[in-house]
């Protein structure tokens, strides 16, 4: 089981470690300490649901389609390269750093509508979770273990990010701790992309 748990977790950790609006959104309003449980909470929960879409349907059809499986593993290796490629790009450039916009606390239905927003209007969201999670999943022998890894890994992520923004925020204030992040991002995609290829 932990041969697949682990690498779900560790894969998912780091598809979401990256720097974007939904991450950006969660760390300001732990920062401001606003509705921070429930914006935590639909995160990992959206994350969650697309996972369990990607594992199931991925891993069915994966089985009853025998050119399906190296498709997907080849596209995902592609994908993994590109997306490695583009933190590489975002690490040498820098000048990314996170704002933290002060003013009013919004209510709680704004912002989880905003949330939700940001999450499932994102088309990387599905390429993360549905697509690749969901077609690497098909590579392991517990399908269900590797979800059930990237689920964990998604919960523990959001809430600690949510709730240990405020001892973040120095650090990611500056542009350089986000260039380090980044290239550490792109290494961990492009060994990725090694292992689905030479598989």
């Amino acid at each position: 089981m932990l041969t697949s748990f682990l690498p779900g977790f560790a894969l998912s950790l780091t598809l979401i470690l990256a720097i974007g609006a939904q991450n950006a959104f969660v760390m300001r309003q732990g920062l401001q300490r606003a509705h921070v449980f429930w914006v935590c909470l639909t995160c990992a929960l959206s994350d969650a649901a697309l996972i369990a879409a990607g594992v199931a349907g991925f891993g069915a059809l994966a089985e009853q389609v025998p050119w399906f499986e190296p498709l997907m593993r080849y596209g995902g290796a592609a994908f993994l390269i590109w997306y490695g490629a583009r933190n590489a790009v975002s690490a040498w450039r820098g000048g990314a750093a996170l704002a933290v916009a002060g003013g009013a606390q919004a209510s709680l239905r704004n912002t989880l509508l905003t949330l939700l927003a940001l999450t499932w209007l994102n088309p990387h969201v599905y390429l993360d979770t549905v697509v690749l999670l969901g077609s690497i999943s098909a590579q392991y022998p517990d399908r269900l273990a590797f979800g059930s890894g990237a689920v964990v890994a998604s919960f523990c992520f959001f809430f600690s990010l949510g709730y240990g923004a405020r001892l973040l925020s120095p650090l990611f204030a500056s542009p350089y701790s986000w260039q380090v992040l980044d290239a550490v991002i792109a290494v961990t995609m492009w060994a990725i992309a090694v292992k689905l290829l030479l598989m």
